[in-house]
């Protein structure tokens, strides 16, 4: 494994299964040592490890909730003990919620939040602290956050449009420094979570322009670019992968 990421050292959050496995196991087929985090499976987990491994690759699985305070903090600076840098940032671990409005607690609230939007940015805070020119920062967002296409999803697409706003302002804030900060909004994708042949995955295909869900795969693809040299000039960007459900 030596290509683009050769050298570099990258953290994806949320990387046992999904997206964020198919984003860990790319940026580690690009070269790059991969910290991944996960927070119950560990066998899915140990998975991604020995696939990467089997690759030549060479990856770090942490067991961390992602919604408690300070636990991206101890990520970054157990990536930065080991390795003695941090390039990249993949901010991929949320909290799904679908259900009626008046389900929606404080503590759900709350809980969601942590998740997708606290955590996220703490952990842009710490990484970011540990970049240098080339660094990058992407956050995996959701196409709900530009089309909310039928009830039950304020809760998460309001955590998910917050994505937005900390995501050009990264941009802002790190620029001068030459670290870039970008946004891949995912369409319906084929994971465990949302599956291609669930119950109501023929209407949601529907919604997209090429009547299909996205293989997390083509995420991952997404995500690799804006982690490499050649995304350089690409900063404060919502990308949205999802097969023209915005369009």
């Amino acid at each position: 494994m030596a290509t683009e990421l050769t050298g570099r050292v990258a953290i994806v959050t949320g990387g046992s299964r999904g997206i964020g496995r198919a984003v860990a196991v790319r940026l580690a087929e690009a070269g790059a040592e991969v910290v991944l985090t996960y927070r119950e499976n560990a066998t899915a987990a140990v998975e991604v490890v020995d696939e990467i491994r089997a690759k030549g690759g060479r990856v770090l699985a942490v067991r961390v909730d992602s919604a408690e305070a300070g636990s991206m903090d101890d990520v970054v600076e157990r990536t930065v003990a080991r390795w003695g840098r941090l390039d990249v940032l993949v901010n991929n671990a949320a909290e799904f919620v679908l259900g009626p409005l008046d389900d929606m607690d404080a503590a759900t609230f709350d809980r969601v939040v942590a998740t997708n939007v606290r955590a996220p940015f703490l952990a842009a805070r710490a990484a970011a602290r540990h970049m240098g020119d080339g660094g990058r920062i992407v956050t995996i967002g959701s196409n709900v956050a530009e089309r909310t296409p039928f009830p039950g999803l304020t809760l998460y697409a309001l955590s998910k449009s917050a994505l937005v706003g900390m995501t050009k302002g990264l941009a802002r804030d790190l620029g001068p420094r030459g670290i870039t900060a970008n946004l891949v909004d995912p369409g319906p994708t084929d994971t465990d979570a949302s599956p291609a042949d669930g119950p109501q995955a023929a209407v949601i295909a529907g919604f997209t322009a090429l009547g299909r869900f996205a293989r997390p795969e083509e995420i991952a693809g997404t995500v690799r670019h804006l982690a490499g040299p050649e995304a350089g000039y690409v900063t404060g960007a919502v990308i949205a992968v999802d097969g023209g459900f915005t369009a």
